[in-house]
Protein backbone atom coordinates (compact mmCIF):
# COMPACT_ATOMS: atom_id res chain seq x y z
CA UNK A 1 0.00 0.00 0.00
CA UNK A 2 1.34 3.35 -0.35
CA UNK A 3 1.87 6.10 1.88
CA UNK A 4 -0.83 7.87 0.60
CA UNK A 5 -3.33 5.65 0.17
CA UNK A 6 -2.34 4.83 4.01
CA UNK A 7 -2.48 8.24 5.77
CA UNK A 8 -6.24 8.89 6.83
CA UNK A 9 -7.53 12.89 7.10
CA UNK A 10 -10.48 13.90 8.49
CA UNK A 11 -12.19 16.50 7.32
CA UNK A 12 -15.27 18.17 8.79
CA UNK A 13 -18.25 19.01 6.61
CA UNK A 14 -21.36 21.15 7.41
CA UNK A 15 -24.51 21.64 5.40
CA UNK A 16 -26.94 24.86 5.60
CA UNK A 17 -30.22 24.96 4.22
CA UNK A 18 -30.17 28.71 2.25
CA UNK A 19 -32.80 30.90 1.94
CA UNK A 20 -34.95 28.71 4.44
CA UNK A 21 -36.86 30.10 7.25
CA UNK A 22 -37.34 26.18 8.52
CA UNK A 23 -35.14 23.33 8.18
CA UNK A 24 -35.30 20.91 4.91
CA UNK A 25 -36.65 24.32 2.96
CA UNK A 26 -34.70 26.43 1.14
CA UNK A 27 -31.37 25.48 -1.06
CA UNK A 28 -28.97 22.36 0.72
CA UNK A 29 -25.60 23.87 0.28
CA UNK A 30 -22.67 21.39 2.06
CA UNK A 31 -19.35 23.31 3.11
CA UNK A 32 -15.94 22.28 3.67
CA UNK A 33 -14.07 24.90 5.98
CA UNK A 34 -10.47 24.81 6.39
CA UNK A 35 -9.51 23.50 2.85
CA UNK A 36 -6.21 24.85 1.82
CA UNK A 37 -4.73 21.29 1.77
CA UNK A 38 -7.48 20.04 -0.79
CA UNK A 39 -6.58 20.24 -4.22
CA UNK A 40 -8.98 21.40 -7.22
CA UNK A 41 -9.09 17.36 -8.01
CA UNK A 42 -10.22 16.45 -4.65
CA UNK A 43 -12.54 19.65 -4.13
CA UNK A 44 -14.34 17.70 -7.16
CA UNK A 45 -14.10 14.63 -5.77
CA UNK A 46 -15.84 15.70 -2.49
CA UNK A 47 -18.56 17.57 -4.86
CA UNK A 48 -19.25 14.82 -6.19
CA UNK A 49 -19.70 12.41 -3.26
CA UNK A 50 -22.12 14.99 -1.43
CA UNK A 51 -24.04 15.49 -5.09
CA UNK A 52 -25.33 18.26 -3.86
CA UNK A 53 -25.67 21.16 -6.29
CA UNK A 54 -22.73 23.48 -5.23
CA UNK A 55 -20.76 22.62 -2.49
CA UNK A 56 -18.52 25.31 -0.82
CA UNK A 57 -14.75 25.36 0.31
CA UNK A 58 -13.48 27.39 2.53
CA UNK A 59 -9.75 28.50 1.95
CA UNK A 60 -6.91 31.76 2.52
CA UNK A 61 -7.40 34.66 -0.06
CA UNK A 62 -5.23 35.58 -2.46
CA UNK A 63 -6.43 38.53 -3.08
CA UNK A 64 -5.78 41.97 -0.81
CA UNK A 65 -8.34 42.88 1.46
CA UNK A 66 -10.82 40.01 1.25
CA UNK A 67 -11.41 38.44 4.40
CA UNK A 68 -11.82 34.68 3.43
CA UNK A 69 -11.82 33.17 -0.58
CA UNK A 70 -14.87 30.57 -1.26
CA UNK A 71 -13.95 28.15 -3.94
CA UNK A 72 -17.88 25.95 -5.43
CA UNK A 73 -18.29 23.43 -7.44
CA UNK A 74 -20.87 22.03 -9.16
CA UNK A 75 -21.07 17.89 -9.72
CA UNK A 76 -19.93 18.13 -13.19
CA UNK A 77 -17.04 20.03 -11.91
CA UNK A 78 -17.71 23.66 -12.88
CA UNK A 79 -16.42 25.97 -10.71
CA UNK A 80 -19.38 28.62 -9.73
CA UNK A 81 -17.86 32.40 -9.78
CA UNK A 82 -21.42 33.76 -9.08
CA UNK A 83 -22.74 34.93 -5.05
CA UNK A 84 -25.43 32.98 -4.68
CA UNK A 85 -26.56 30.43 -2.29
CA UNK A 86 -23.14 29.26 -2.42
CA UNK A 87 -21.42 32.07 -0.75
CA UNK A 88 -24.98 32.87 1.28
CA UNK A 89 -24.27 29.79 3.18
CA UNK A 90 -20.83 30.17 3.77
CA UNK A 91 -21.25 33.15 5.49
CA UNK A 92 -23.71 32.13 7.53
CA UNK A 93 -21.87 28.81 8.62
CA UNK A 94 -19.38 31.73 9.77
CA UNK A 95 -21.10 33.73 11.77
CA UNK A 96 -23.13 30.82 13.51
CA UNK A 97 -19.65 29.08 13.88
CA UNK A 98 -18.32 32.59 15.96
CA UNK A 99 -15.65 32.42 12.74
CA UNK A 100 -16.30 35.96 12.22
CA UNK A 101 -15.38 39.52 14.70
CA UNK A 102 -18.75 40.01 16.31
CA UNK A 103 -17.42 43.99 16.30
CA UNK A 104 -17.90 44.05 12.68
CA UNK A 105 -20.59 43.60 10.34
CA UNK A 106 -18.84 44.30 6.57
CA UNK A 107 -16.67 41.92 5.36
CA UNK A 108 -15.43 41.28 1.98
CA UNK A 109 -15.15 38.10 -0.20
CA UNK A 110 -13.02 36.51 -2.57
CA UNK A 111 -15.17 34.85 -5.12
CA UNK A 112 -12.57 33.43 -8.38
CA UNK A 113 -10.78 37.45 -9.19
CA UNK A 114 -13.39 39.11 -8.01
CA UNK A 115 -13.89 40.71 -4.46
CA UNK A 116 -17.10 41.87 -2.84
CA UNK A 117 -18.55 43.37 -0.15
CA UNK A 118 -20.63 41.08 2.28
CA UNK A 119 -23.12 42.39 5.15
CA UNK A 120 -23.55 40.62 8.46
CA UNK A 121 -27.00 41.84 10.70
CA UNK A 122 -28.83 40.13 13.03
CA UNK A 123 -32.79 39.92 13.05
CA UNK A 124 -34.39 40.23 16.12
CA UNK A 125 -35.12 36.50 16.61
CA UNK A 126 -30.82 36.32 16.50
CA UNK A 127 -31.17 34.91 13.24
CA UNK A 128 -27.64 35.76 11.12
CA UNK A 129 -29.11 37.84 7.85
CA UNK A 130 -26.34 38.55 5.10
CA UNK A 131 -26.22 40.58 2.36
CA UNK A 132 -24.03 40.20 -0.28
CA UNK A 133 -23.35 42.89 -3.28
CA UNK A 134 -23.02 41.52 -6.75
CA UNK A 135 -20.52 42.47 -9.59
CA UNK A 136 -21.55 45.21 -11.44
CA UNK A 137 -25.03 44.45 -13.90
CA UNK A 138 -24.24 43.35 -17.29
CA UNK A 139 -27.30 43.26 -19.83
CA UNK A 140 -25.46 40.73 -22.52
CA UNK A 141 -27.68 41.04 -25.44
CA UNK A 142 -31.14 40.09 -26.21
CA UNK A 143 -32.33 36.81 -27.42
CA UNK A 144 -35.13 35.51 -29.59
CA UNK A 145 -37.18 32.78 -27.52
CA UNK A 146 -39.74 31.55 -29.95
CA UNK A 147 -41.07 28.43 -30.20
CA UNK A 148 -37.63 26.39 -30.29
CA UNK A 149 -37.08 27.33 -26.54
CA UNK A 150 -40.56 26.74 -26.03
CA UNK A 151 -40.09 23.46 -26.84
CA UNK A 152 -36.83 23.00 -25.15
CA UNK A 153 -38.70 24.05 -21.75
CA UNK A 154 -41.80 21.59 -22.97
CA UNK A 155 -43.92 24.35 -23.22
CA UNK A 156 -46.32 25.56 -26.22
CA UNK A 157 -45.22 28.64 -27.69
CA UNK A 158 -48.36 30.65 -26.38
CA UNK A 159 -46.71 30.19 -22.50
CA UNK A 160 -44.15 32.94 -23.70
CA UNK A 161 -45.52 35.67 -22.27
CA UNK A 162 -46.15 38.60 -25.01
CA UNK A 163 -44.61 41.42 -25.55
CA UNK A 164 -41.62 40.39 -23.37
CA UNK A 165 -37.96 40.09 -25.01
CA UNK A 166 -35.39 37.09 -23.31
CA UNK A 167 -32.15 38.49 -22.11
CA UNK A 168 -29.18 37.29 -21.09
CA UNK A 169 -28.10 39.31 -17.69
CA UNK A 170 -24.95 39.38 -15.55
CA UNK A 171 -23.98 40.21 -12.34
CA UNK A 172 -21.19 37.77 -11.85
CA UNK A 173 -22.91 34.75 -13.81
CA UNK A 174 -24.47 34.83 -17.15
CA UNK A 175 -27.90 33.40 -17.27
CA UNK A 176 -31.17 33.62 -19.91
CA UNK A 177 -34.08 35.27 -18.43
CA UNK A 178 -36.92 34.14 -19.89
CA UNK A 179 -40.56 35.24 -19.03
CA UNK A 180 -43.55 32.86 -19.44
CA UNK A 181 -47.32 33.93 -19.37
CA UNK A 182 -48.56 32.62 -16.05
CA UNK A 183 -47.33 31.07 -12.46
CA UNK A 184 -48.61 27.92 -13.88
CA UNK A 185 -46.81 27.89 -17.03
CA UNK A 186 -43.66 28.24 -14.93
CA UNK A 187 -45.05 25.47 -12.68
CA UNK A 188 -45.38 23.18 -16.21
CA UNK A 189 -42.04 24.13 -17.44
CA UNK A 190 -40.27 19.67 -17.86
CA UNK A 191 -36.79 20.44 -19.94
CA UNK A 192 -35.65 18.57 -22.60
CA UNK A 193 -31.98 18.56 -21.21
CA UNK A 194 -29.81 18.39 -24.37
CA UNK A 195 -32.04 20.85 -26.17
CA UNK A 196 -32.28 23.39 -23.69
CA UNK A 197 -28.29 23.40 -23.70
CA UNK A 198 -27.56 23.72 -27.09
CA UNK A 199 -29.72 26.24 -26.98
CA UNK A 200 -28.13 28.44 -23.81
CA UNK A 201 -24.71 27.70 -25.45
CA UNK A 202 -25.88 29.47 -28.47
CA UNK A 203 -27.52 32.87 -26.78
CA UNK A 204 -24.01 33.07 -24.37
CA UNK A 205 -25.73 31.91 -21.15
CA UNK A 206 -25.03 29.67 -18.30
CA UNK A 207 -28.36 28.26 -16.94
CA UNK A 208 -32.31 29.70 -17.89
CA UNK A 209 -34.57 31.41 -15.20
CA UNK A 210 -38.00 31.16 -16.62
CA UNK A 211 -40.03 33.84 -14.24
CA UNK A 212 -43.52 35.20 -14.39
CA UNK A 213 -44.22 38.63 -12.80
CA UNK A 214 -45.86 39.38 -9.57
CA UNK A 215 -49.76 38.85 -9.26
CA UNK A 216 -49.66 39.87 -5.80
CA UNK A 217 -49.37 36.56 -4.45
CA UNK A 218 -47.89 36.87 -0.54
CA UNK A 219 -46.27 40.11 -1.82
CA UNK A 220 -43.89 37.85 -4.48
CA UNK A 221 -42.93 40.14 -7.53
CA UNK A 222 -41.87 37.24 -9.85
CA UNK A 223 -42.28 33.93 -9.35
CA UNK A 224 -39.20 31.33 -11.16
CA UNK A 225 -38.00 28.32 -11.21
CA UNK A 226 -33.93 27.59 -12.41
CA UNK A 227 -32.66 25.32 -14.83
CA UNK A 228 -28.95 24.68 -15.52
CA UNK A 229 -27.94 21.63 -17.94
CA UNK A 230 -24.70 23.37 -18.79
CA UNK A 231 -23.19 22.06 -15.13
CA UNK A 232 -25.17 19.56 -14.73
CA UNK A 233 -28.03 21.02 -12.52
CA UNK A 234 -31.66 19.91 -13.57
CA UNK A 235 -33.31 22.39 -11.07
CA UNK A 236 -31.97 24.87 -8.43
CA UNK A 237 -34.32 25.59 -5.75
CA UNK A 238 -33.03 29.22 -5.25
CA UNK A 239 -30.36 30.69 -7.09
CA UNK A 240 -29.42 34.11 -6.11
CA UNK A 241 -26.79 34.29 -9.45
CA UNK A 242 -30.04 34.75 -11.43
CA UNK A 243 -32.24 36.50 -8.88
CA UNK A 244 -30.06 39.31 -9.06
CA UNK A 245 -30.09 39.60 -13.21
CA UNK A 246 -33.56 39.03 -12.53
CA UNK A 247 -34.27 41.95 -10.57
CA UNK A 248 -31.84 44.06 -12.70
CA UNK A 249 -34.24 43.82 -15.42
CA UNK A 250 -37.46 44.00 -14.10
CA UNK A 251 -35.99 47.71 -12.82
CA UNK A 252 -34.83 48.10 -16.12
CA UNK A 253 -38.29 47.76 -17.75
CA UNK A 254 -40.47 49.45 -14.89
CA UNK A 255 -42.19 46.94 -13.54
CA UNK A 256 -40.63 47.03 -10.00
CA UNK A 257 -39.16 50.02 -8.21
CA UNK A 258 -35.70 50.89 -7.76
CA UNK A 259 -34.00 50.80 -3.94
CA UNK A 260 -36.47 48.57 -2.62
CA UNK A 261 -36.86 45.15 -2.02
CA UNK A 262 -37.74 42.78 -4.93
CA UNK A 263 -38.95 39.49 -3.29
CA UNK A 264 -38.35 36.72 -6.11
CA UNK A 265 -40.27 32.64 -4.94
CA UNK A 266 -38.64 29.40 -6.09
CA UNK A 267 -38.30 26.56 -5.14
CA UNK A 268 -41.67 25.57 -4.91
CA UNK A 269 -42.00 23.15 -7.71
CA UNK A 270 -39.24 21.41 -5.48
CA UNK A 271 -41.04 21.17 -2.62
CA UNK A 272 -38.29 23.45 -1.10
CA UNK A 273 -39.83 26.65 -1.10
CA UNK A 274 -37.56 29.90 -0.92
CA UNK A 275 -37.73 33.77 -0.75
CA UNK A 276 -34.85 35.46 -2.27
CA UNK A 277 -34.81 39.22 -1.40
CA UNK A 278 -32.59 41.49 -3.67
CA UNK A 279 -32.63 45.27 -3.67
CA UNK A 280 -31.15 47.19 -7.22
CA UNK A 281 -28.56 50.55 -7.05
CA UNK A 282 -28.23 51.93 -10.26
CA UNK A 283 -25.91 48.94 -11.53
CA UNK A 284 -25.47 46.79 -8.78
CA UNK A 285 -27.98 44.42 -6.82
CA UNK A 286 -27.88 43.28 -2.99
CA UNK A 287 -28.86 39.94 -2.25
CA UNK A 288 -29.90 39.16 0.93
CA UNK A 289 -31.10 36.45 2.57
CA UNK A 290 -31.07 33.64 5.85
CA UNK A 291 -30.43 30.25 6.55
CA UNK A 292 -30.30 27.33 9.07
CA UNK A 293 -27.15 25.21 9.77
CA UNK A 294 -28.89 21.82 9.92
CA UNK A 295 -26.29 18.87 9.89
CA UNK A 296 -22.24 18.52 9.97
CA UNK A 297 -20.24 15.57 10.07
CA UNK A 298 -16.59 14.54 9.07
CA UNK A 299 -14.79 12.76 6.22
CA UNK A 300 -12.35 10.67 6.31
CA UNK A 301 -10.32 11.11 3.38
Amino acid sequence: MHEEEATVVDKHFWWVDVFAETPLTGNPLSLVPDADDLDEGRMWAITREFNQSETTFLVTPTRPGADCRLRSFTVAGAEVLGAGHNAMGAWIWLAEAGRLDPARTEFAQQIGDDVLPVRIDRAENGRVQVSMRHARTRFVRTVHAGAEFADALGLDADALADGRSAEVVSTGAAHLLLALDSREDVDRADPDAAHLRRLLAEAGAEGCYVYSTADGHDGVHAYARFFNPTVGIVEDPATGTAAGPLAALLVREGLVPEHSPIRIEQGRALGRPSILQVVVDDDHVELSGSGIVVAEGVLHL
